[in-house]
């Protein structure tokens, strides 16, 4: 009975490690920009609910969409942590034209600052 109970305790570490693997591998979470951006825009409902979405799509975080690029390219490196920084970088990128200008479109000319003052998401996935 006891080589049972050492044995169950074995397979339920494994069971467990191989869980927090899981958990590790896929966040790599940035809470400093999330942070910025709710301090920056409080009252904006669509990119309080988007979270990561809002400069993200697809699975892979590794993933940009035209807003993400364009804060991306403001900032000095990977992971910045220095918030004046991700504020200026943010407010360099609202004045950034959207590249989602068609004839028609109700984002034609605009900026990504425009379309965020319009309760609107400023990026959109390739």
């Amino acid at each position: 009975m006891e080589k049972i109970w050492k044995a169950g305790l074995i397979v339920a570490g494994i069971a467990f490690v191989v869980a927090m693997m899981q958990v590790g591998t896929d966040v790599h979470a940035r809470p400093q920009y999330k942070k910025a951006l709710d301090a920056k825009y409080p009252g904006h409902a669509k990119m309080i609910a988007a979270k990561c979405d809002v400069c993200h799509f697809g699975n892979s975080k590794k993933n940009r969409n035209d807003y993400g690029m364009a804060i991306g390219g403001a900032l000095s490196g990977k992971n910045v942590k220095d918030a004046a920084q991700i504020e200026a970088a943010l407010g360099k990128a609202e004045g950034e034209k959207s590249p989602r200008d068609c004839p028609g479109c109700s984002t034609e000319g605009k900026t990504f600052g425009d379309l965020i003052k319009a309760g609107e998401l400023p990026g959109k996935a390739p």
